[in-house]
C-alpha cells in the first residue's frame, strides 16, 4: 500500500509505502497495481497500541447492563436496572461496572432482594470481583457460599460459565475505528486454550488488532492476603525462564510489596507494574531504580475522578495516577485504558492526561499533567517495549493510523473522530466513510 501526501508528526512532508513493515519513505510514485491511499495533507502517525485490555471482558460487555455511578444510584435504581436487563443465552443476568457508591457493599442477600430469580453476577468496576445472586450461586455448584463475593480471576467457579467469544469483531471494529493497530490483554486466568482462541481469531479476520497476552506472566494482588515470600518466588521462578512479570498494583500496599518483591527476586528489563493507580512520593525513586516500565490508565482520572475527591483525603491526591512525576524521575511509562473497566478510546486517555479534568470539571493531580505529544507517543510503544516509541520510518511495524488534519490540530484535539484510516501490516483496516 501506498499512502500519498501525508505529513508526519513532525510536520514532514512524505509518501509512505508499507506492508508488513514500512518499506520506504520519501517521494514516492505507485507502483503498477498498488493500492493507494491519499492522505491529503492529513497526519499518518505510528497506530495506536493499548498496552492493557480485557478483549473477551470487552466483548462480554457490549450485551451487559452498565450499573456503575453514572448509570446506577440507589437500590431502587439498581434493582430496575437488573429487572430491565435481558437474560442472555446462557440464562445469566450479567451486569458491570458496580461500585459502592450506587448502594452500599453489594453481597448475595442485598443482591437477593434486588435482582429477578434468575442467575445473575455483577462485576465490581475494578474488574477483580463478582457478586453472584443465591440463583447464580446455585448455577455454579457454590449454594452454601456466605456472601456470593467471587474473584474473577477464580477458574474453580469461572470455569462453570459458558464463554462466549462473540463480539470481539465489533471490539475490533470499534479499535479499528480508534486508529489502535495492537493490544495487550491482560486478562491475568487466560490458559494456552484462551490465547490460541485470540490468534485463530486475528488470523481469521475477526480481530484486525496484532495482539499479545500478559498471561501467565500477570498476577493480581490483593491487600487481604498479600504474601511477600509467594511473590518472590513467583518472580524469580518467572525470571530463571527469561519470562517478564507484570503485576496489578492498584493500591499503595500492593506497589510497595511489588517493588519490594522486584529487589529481592531482580528484575528482567521486560518487567511491568500494571495501573500504579497510587504512588507513594517516596516509591518513585525506587521504580526508576530497578528499571520497571508503568502501564498507567489517566482515563480513570476523567471517569472517576469526582468519586476519588470525595473519597480520598486531600493529601493523597497528588499520588493518584501519577503521569509526569514518573517521566520526569525517569520511570518508562506507557499508556493505556483498561478496556472495558475504563472507557476503550485512547484519545479520551490522552485528553485525560494532558487536561487532568473530572466528569464534574474540578482538576485532580495538575502537576501531573504532560504534554499533548507525551501523551499520543505513550501509545505509539510495542508489546514488547511499550515506553518505547514507533516512528514513521522503513523498517517499522506497517501499521498507521491516518488522520484527517495536520499535526498541531492532531495535538490540539486529541480526538478519535479525526481517524480517517487506519492501516495494519499494509492492509486497510479501517476507512471512514
Amino acid at each position: 500500500m501506498l499512502i500519498q501526501r501525508a505529513v508526519l508528526l513532525d510536520g514532514t512532508e512524505a509518501d509512505i509505502r508499507t506492508g508488513e513493515r514500512i518499506v520506504e519513505v520519501g517521494n514516492l510514485a505507485p507502483n503498477k497495481g498498488e493500492d493507494v491511499l491519499d492522505a491529503a495533507g492529513g497526519t499518518v502517525i505510528p497506530g495506536l497500541h493499548d498496552h492493557h485490555v480485557h478483549l473477551r471482558s470487552a466483548a462480554a460487555a457490549l450485551t451487559s447492563a452498565r450499573v456503575g455511578p453514572a448509570e446506577v444510584r440507589g437500590r431502587n435504581d439498581l434493582a430496575r436496572a437488573l429487572a430491565d436487563a435481558a437474560v442472555g443465552s446462557d440464562g445469566w443476568i450479567r451486569a458491570v461496572g458496580y461500585h459502592e457508591a450506587v448502594a452500599g457493599p453489594l453481597d448475595r442477600e442485598v443482591l437477593d432482594e434486588v435482582s429477578p430469580q434468575v442467575p445473575v453476577r455483577v462485576q465490581h468496576r475494578s474488574g477483580v470481583l463478582w457478586t453472584l445472586n443465591s440463583a447464580g450461586l446455585a448455577r455454579v455448584g457454590l449454594t452454601d457460599h456466605p456472601d456470593g463475593r467471587l474473584r474473577s480471576a477464580d477458574r474453580s467457579w469461572s470455569d462453570t460459565l459458558q464463554r462466549s467469544e462473540d463480539g470481539l469483531a465489533e471490539v475490533s471494529s470499534r479499535l479499528s475505528a480508534y486508529g489502535v493497530t495492537g493490544v495487550t490483554d491482560a486478562t491475568p486466568d487466560f490458559e494456552v486454550s484462551d490465547i490460541v482462541k485470540l490468534m485463530q481469531a486475528h488470523r481469521h479476520g475477526e480481530l484486525r488488532q496484532r495482539v499479545h497476552c500478559l498471561a501467565p506472566g500477570k498476577r493480581i494482588l490483593h491487600d487481604v492476603d498479600l504474601d511477600h515470600d509467594e511473590l518472590v518466588a513467583w518472580i524469580a521462578e518467572r525470571h530463571a525462564a527469561d519470562a517478564p512479570v507484570a503485576v496489578h498494583c492498584v493500591t499503595a500496599a500492593q506497589l510497595v510489596m511489588t517493588l519490594s518483591a522486584l529487589r529481592e527476586a531482580g528484575t528482567h528489563p521486560q518487567d511491568r507494574i500494571e495501573h500504579a493507580a497510587v504512588v507513594p512520593d517516596d516509591s518513585i525513586a525506587e521504580l526508576t531504580d530497578l528499571n520497571v516500565t508503568v502501564v498507567t490508565q489517566p482515563n480513570f482520572v476523567a471517569e472517576r475522578g469526582d468519586q476519588y475527591l470525595a473519597d480520598i483525603p486531600d493529601a493523597e491526591h497528588h499520588e493518584l495516577w501519577r503521569v509526569a512525576s514518573l517521566r520526569s524521575a525517569g520511570v518508562k511509562v506507557a499508556l493505556s485504558t483498561d478496556m472495558p473497566f475504563g472507557d476503550g478510546d485512547p484519545w479520551a486517555s490522552m485528553r485525560a492526561a494532558v487536561r487532568r479534568n473530572t466528569a464534574a470539571g474540578a482538576v485532580l493531580g495538575a502537576d501531573e499533567c504532560v504534554s499533548a505529544r507525551e501523551a499520543l507517543t505513550m501509545f505509539f510503544g510495542t508489546s514488547n517495549r511499550p515506553a518505547d516509541a514507533r516512528t514513521v520510518a522503513p523498517g517499522q511495524p506497517g501499521d498507521l493510523c491516518v488522520l484527517a488534519v495536520p499535526p498541531a490540530e492532531v495535538l490540539s484535539e486529541l480526538d478519535s473522530r479525526m481517524v480517517t484510516a487506519t492501516v495494519v501490516a499494509g492492509a486497510m483496516a479501517f476507512e471512514r466513510g
